[in-house]
């Protein structure tokens, strides 16, 4: 693996009592890349090996070109400058929640910009929790604490083991609006590790997917998430995420036009000023395909988009899942339809036809970080 300076490149094979590590890996070194695969499937295993925690013998680490673990060479776990997150935010009891941000915080990294207190607790909206003790902390609130004390040891790279795992869906909602800000204001690359579709589908741009120790597939998320040779296009949940950017207002209707790559898109009005970019997400079951593109006095679907279909396979006894891309010449962004068979067989449907795709539902995935509380509202576990 030849480093390059934009990329980050990972490689570790060995056996670690009966589980077999064979994950090997370059993704950017920008953004956010997760992990993504079944539980035991050695997503913790890769992030604790970058860490310098588990030491593999045949193992390269490259951070640009920065080399970590290379043959002979390994930088101890104490000399990598790495921010880590756990499942469990695991914070000192006996110390300040400022105190606690500021434990490990270390010296900027020579020609780096340095990641500020106040920019940390602005960024996590921890304003409110400054004055208070750690034990009254809700699980959320514990959890971007722990966030930002990684964030304050002025890491290179950031690496986050399901950091959602131990919450429930309320703090999870609330925390994960955080974690797109951080995505969108800082340039500290992301390594994040789950096995919820939900949170890879909102945070990530990269995915590395993985089983049975070994990184199966690597590429963009949308990519990935739409390619016929692997899992993730036969969940019973399956979609597509598409990165947008909103170019038109219709305040009669309270209606807002988004384009992606191949074609616009109609979304609530409430997606913001023309400019803001969001990620949306189309599930499979939301799409459904037409010959004919129907009268816009004959439907309420108000997405219909020319399609051209790429391929299709059976998903179950009676659906088939047809992996399609946007735009009448099939250069757009991809998409997914789960329609019936006898649908499939009726219409006469066949990899290379130009259809139209009828996209009952659109998702916003992303929105802004929300206000920070004016009144604690108690431990939510």
């Amino acid at each position: 693996m030849t480093p390059r300076p934009d990329r980050i490149t990972a490689g570790f094979t060995g056996r670690l009592g009966t589980f077999d590590l064979n994950a090997r890996f370059e993704v950017p070194a920008t953004g956010v890349t997760a992990l993504f695969g079944p539980s035991g499937c050695g997503k913790t295993t890769v992030l604790r090996c970058m860490a310098g925690l588990t030491r593999l013998n045949d193992g390269v680490l490259r951070i640009g070109a920065d080399v970590w673990q290379d043959g002979a060479r390994f930088v101890p776990p104490h000399r990598r400058p790495i921010g880590y997150v756990f499942q469990e935010a695991s914070l000192f009891p006996h110390l300040s929640v400022p105190n606690n941000l500021r434990y490990g915080q270390r010296r900027t990294r020579n020609g780096a910009r340095p990641v500020a207190f106040d920019d940390v607790v602005d960024l996590l909206g921890l304003a409110r929790l400054l004055d208070r003790p750690t034990a009254v902390l809700s699980g959320g609130e514990r959890q971007r604490v722990a966030i930002g004390r990684a964030l304050l040891s002025q890491p290179r790279l950031l690496l986050m083991d399901e950091p959602l795992s131990a919450l429930d869906r309320f703090s999870k909602d609330e925390i994960l609006p955080y974690l797109e800000t951080l995505h969108d204001r800082l340039d500290i690359p992301v390594l994040y590790v789950s096995h919820d579709i939900a949170e890879v589908e909102r945070l990530a741009d990269t995915l590395v997917l993985m089983d049975h120790g070994r990184a199966e597939a690597v590429g963009p998320l949308s990519a990935l998430m739409a390619d016929p040779a692997l899992p993730l296009a036969r969940l019973p949940e399956a979609a597509e995420v598409l990165d947008a950017e909103v170019v038109e207002h219709d305040s009669a209707y309270g209606l807002a036009t988004v384009a992606v790559p191949g074609g616009r898109l109609i979304v609530p009005a409430d997606a913001g000023a023309v400019g803001t970019r969001h990620r949306l997400r189309i599930v499979a079951n939301d799409v459904s395909l037409s010959r004919q593109p129907p009268a816009a006095a004959d439907s309420s679907i108000l997405n219909v988009l020319p399609v051209r279909i790429i391929g299709a396979e059976p998903t179950g006894a009676h659906l088939v899942t047809v992996f399609l891309l946007l735009g009448h010449d099939g250069t757009g962004a991809p998409l997914l339809a789960r329609i019936t068979r006898k649908s499939w067989d009726m219409l006469g449907l066949a990899a290379g036809q130009t259809v139209h795709a009828m996209v009952k539902g659109v998702a916003l995935v992303d929105r802004p970080a929300p206000e920070p509380p004016t009144t604690h509202t108690g431990d939510s576990r």
